[in-house]
């Protein structure tokens, strides 16, 4: 079974202040950590486990400057076979249709049964890479899949729905899924996979290496253009009420008043 997983470097910004950049299009990132993207992690956990139990192999795909390098070395540390950076000036700027089409691009003429991409992006939000790539590569589509089981050139997929409801679908391969967190648990890297990894190629590939034009990506092929980042202003504050049970509630109850809600 040939699996591509499409992964993203991403800021971690859940224990540092996020300081918006001069530009006011971007963050500062120079003391914030690195990471691969929390659902993009999941995609390739799960990527090697049905390449363990099915046999085949794993392509790591990203769109990233070199730093990216770390979080592709890290894919190949815990079983992916080969990796693939695409990088290029002209992408600066490009929204998740742009980000789409160059990984189309890049993965289109590659053999494969399955594409795996995360479900989220943790730094902008997007959830439409996987659903777009699926679009030009012209073949089905599942998101937020829970569980993936293979038979033959067909994949039964679970997903989750809102209310804790679960959606079961037969999908003829190949196909692109956008895996949920929490479809299994990823590894960690073993020593052995870091050495085995440092040998492993990364392979590197521009605009013209996968036939787009500048036109094709960046700001000038994307759909969203970002204007402006602010820190949302800080609204009203919740009131504390002191006193005894009864004066609280007393006050509770002109306030209710107060406000026209009771």
């Amino acid at each position: 079974m040939e699996l591509v997983v499409c992964i993203k470097r991403v800021p971690d910004t859940s224990e540092a202040e996020v300081v918006i950049a001069p530009d006011e299009r971007s963050i500062k990132e120079d003391r914030l950590p690195f990471d691969i993207n929390e659902a993009d992690n999941y995609a390739t956990e799960e990527a090697i486990l049905l390449k363990e139990k099915y046999g085949g192999s794993v392509t790591v795909v990203t769109v990233g400057k070199e730093d990216s390098k770390e979080q592709l070395r890290a894919c190949l540390a815990k079983g992916a076979d080969r990796a693939i950076r695409l990088d290029d000036e002209k992408f600066a700027g490009s929204d998740g249709y742009a980000i789409a089409k160059i990984l189309h691009a890049s993965i289109k003429d590659l053999k494969f049964d399955l594409v795996l991409t995360g479900c989220l992006a943790d730094d902008d939000g997007y959830g439409q890479v996987g659903v777009q790539l699926a679009q030009l590569l012209g073949i089905p589509h599942a998101c937020l899949v829970t569980k993936i089981e293979v038979q033959d050139k067909r994949a039964r997929v679970h997903r989750e729905l809102e209310g804790g409801l679960d959606e079961v679908l037969d999908i003829e391969l190949p196909a692109v899924l956008a895996v949920q967190t929490g479809i299994n648990e990823p590894r960690y890297a073993s020593f052995k996979g870091i050495r085995e990894a440092m040998k492993k190629e990364i392979k590197v590939l521009g605009l013209a290496d996968i036939g787009l034009k500048p036109e094709d990506v960046g700001e000038p092929g994307s759909k969203i253009r970002l204007e402006k980042l602010f820190v949302p202003p800080v609204g009203e504050r919740a009131q504390v009420l002191e006193g005894t049970p009864e004066e609280t509630a007393t006050r509770l109850a002109e306030i209710l008043k107060e406000k026209g809600l009771i």
